[in-house]
């Protein structure tokens, strides 16, 4: 068995091998497939498993970056996960995700997260849930009749990436938000380049948004991020213009979004949550990339277990102040919380201490340092995108 990155004549080989894992891409949509995969080609981020020379398996690393609090950390987006069915069974799949984790320590990514298509795999290789992207189905109506300020908003284009990307930043980062994707200006350039979604950039918003399905009977909307009331009040009442034909829209929103306190009738959310798995990387370099409350300190002894990356298992002191945090090597403490991968990657993530140990993901600790715990990862983790 080869694992190597593919190369653009593996291309017609790995849509394959797409079609056959996730089902059909029409004709008409297999050069975007191409176009999109081909991103990750320069940087050898498209892995393949060749038995015999030929491809049996495929994973591919998207270079990311989340949002945890407010401040951006390097993560490895893990998607496109493939094994041929004639091969599965036979421990390829394990494989080829290993290379991928391997492969995002090696481009330096502090933390990685995908969307399991299976669970039990990812978590016996350190992934655990973390969070979810929510789609929420409102009524076009109701975002129409927003009081809508007047608030300048343009058309974005390709060549809008740049500040594209800078705008979402800057939402984000204030909003201390946690979970967001930051996504390259490539990527960007991309997703602005489809001529079926509709794009509008403000000073401090962003919406894109299309026809569901490529019908006109409802709408989807892909983002719509914004700073302030009255530019997401302007964004949110675009899409409420297209009411006369769409009756329902489904937005992904954070579950805390604020376009879900300016409705005016608001009783029964009808919601589909899709879950996402994440997974510490590099331990100390995702502790101190992450952002931390204001005002909240710690000192807390932690064993970590991590059976596949060596360099996360040790005793260590988590410190945090000022909104800052690290890991400092000590010695075994016997009052330490004890965790392994799957549980630091769901503390990171902030899940409740208590759900934690009632899961059994989180082990002894005193009570203040459980507490301190709580306080310090505090938060919903949510993404705006399915990748």
């Amino acid at each position: 068995m080869e694992i190597r990155p593919l190369t653009a004549d593996d291309l017609d080989a790995a849509l394959d091998s797409n079609i056959r894992a996730f089902g059909p891409v029409p004709a008409a949509d297999r050069d975007a497939w191409r176009s999109r995969v081909s991103l990750a080609l320069p940087e050898g981020r498209l892995l393949g498993a060749f038995d015999g020379g030929r491809l049996v398996a495929t994973s591919r690393v998207l270079d990311f970056r989340q949002w945890w609090h407010g401040r951006a950390v390097s993560m490895g987006g893990v998607a496109g996960v493939t094994v041929a069915p004639e091969a599965r069974g036979r421990g390829i799949g394990r494989r080829i995700v290993t290379a991928a984790l391997e492969l995002c320590a090696a481009k330096g990514h502090a933390v990685s997260v995908l969307f399991p298509a299976t669970t039990r795999i990812y978590r016996s290789l350190g992934w655990e849930h973390a969070g979810g992207f929510h789609k929420v189905r409102l009524r076009t109506e109701a975002l129409r009749t927003l009081d809508a300020a007047p608030v300048p908003v343009r058309r974005a284009t390709p060549q809008d990436a740049a500040e594209v990307g800078a705008v979402l930043r800057r939402v984000h980062g204030e909003a201390r938000d946690s979970g967001p994707v930051d996504w390259t200006v490539d990527m960007w350039r991309h997703k602005l380049s489809d001529e079926d979604l509709f794009s509008y950039l403000a000073e401090d918003g962003f919406l894109a948004y299309r026809w569901q399905d490529g019908r006109g009977e409802s709408l989807r909307v892909e983002k719509l991020v914004a700073g302030s009331e009255a530019t997401l009040r302007a964004l949110a009442a675009i899409v409420g213009s297209g009411s006369s034909i769409a009756e329902h829209v489904t937005a992904a929103l954070a579950p805390g979004d604020p376009l879900l306190w300016l409705l005016g009738e608001r009783e029964v959310d009808q919601l589909e949550r899709t879950q996402w798995m994440f997974r510490l990387v590099d331990a100390p370099a995702a502790i101190e990339a992450r952002g931390y409350p204001e005002g909240v300190t710690a000192d807390v002894p932690l064993a970590v277990e991590d059976l596949r990356i060596k360099g996360n298992s040790a005793s260590w002191r988590l410190i945090v102040a000022d909104g800052r945090g690290r890991l400092e090597p000590a010695a075994d403490d016997p009052a330490a919380v004890r965790v392994g991968a799957r549980g630091l990657a769901a503390l990171y993530a902030g899940v409740p201490v208590a759900t934690l140990r009632r899961a059994g993901l989180a082990e002894g600790g005193t009570a203040g340092a459980l507490e301190a715990l709580g306080a310090v990862f505090a938060g919903a983790a949510f993404s705006l995108d399915y990748f």
